[in-house]
């Protein structure tokens, strides 16, 4: 299968998962932002300053409706429904290229025969690597969280560590399969698994860290609008992982057919 069909599959696994991934933000996300907002509006009207921070939650941003009608004519209606969707589908499609890619290095190279089990675990590590290990060090803040003076430190910073836990991951897989030639894979993973640990607490550590939580914000709010943000890209790259084993097992079975007669 060259390149262009797993592209093709990939962005097709994207299509599929961005339908899910819509659907958890909708129903777990837009309650937490509609919160968000509200606050975010009762500070403006009594004239508390208030930022925003809406690069961390993928396809789940909103700016509040006051800002909306200044700036935009597209109503707060739209933003969470045509907005959200389109927002959604368009990372997916992004998403499932860039897997698609990914899968297309890491097949035959991991130790797992079937392309299913190559897919399930290119979408964790893609995963772990692409969204949860910077979630961890930069969470996601909902609308009213955050100061618009430091925006551009916190996005340098964000993409900083964003890097860097690609490149430990590269480094950890790489390190997994030397390993695994002179231990089994299950120790091997392991070993790995807790260098990669190791070397991510040590980078955070090094990176600047930013507490801008409004005095009083409510802990609940803040707690399901991250849930929200972590649950969104979980099921965004797991149901990418898991459409696009099934489509390159639908592809395999003619050829396996014909192998076989």
């Amino acid at each position: 299968m060259n390149m262009r069909d797993l592209l093709v599959r990939g962005m097709l696994a994207g299509i599929i998962a961005s339908v899910l991934a819509t659907a958890f933000a909708f129903t777990v996300g837009e309650p937490a932002i509609e919160r968000a907002i509200a606050i975010e509006e009762q500070n403006a009207a009594a004239g508390m300053p208030a930022g925003h921070d809406h690069g961390v939650m993928a396809a789940t941003a909103t700016a509040t409706a006051a800002e909306a009608e200044e700036a935009s004519p597209v109503s707060r209606e739209l933003q969470r429904t045509v907005g959200l969707v389109a927002g959604t589908l368009a990372l997916g499609v992004a998403f499932g290229g860039v897997f698609a890619i990914v899968f297309a290095f890491a097949r035959g190279r991991l130790g797992i025969t079937s392309d299913r089990g190559t897919a399930l675990t290119v979408a964790v590590l893609t995963f772990v690597a692409f969204y949860l290990v910077p979630f961890l060090k930069y969470p996601a803040n909902p609308p009213a969280v955050g100061h618009g003076e430091t925006i551009e430190a916190r996005t340098a910073a964000y993409v900083g560590m964003l890097l860097a836990s690609v490149l430990l991951m590269i480094a950890a897989v790489i390190l997994q399969r030397w390993l695994a030639e002179v231990r089994s894979r299950w120790d091997a993973s392991i070993l790995a698994g807790i260098v990669f640990g190791a070397l991510v607490v040590a980078v955070s550590l090094l990176m600047p860290g930013f507490s801008e939580v409004p005095e009083g914000f409510p802990a609940d709010v803040l707690w399901h609008f991250r849930l929200a943000s972590l649950g969104t890209q979980l099921t965004m790259w797991l149901g990418i992982g898991l459409a696009f084993g099934v489509l390159m097992d639908r592809a395999a079975r003619p050829v396996a057919q014909a192998a076989q007669r």
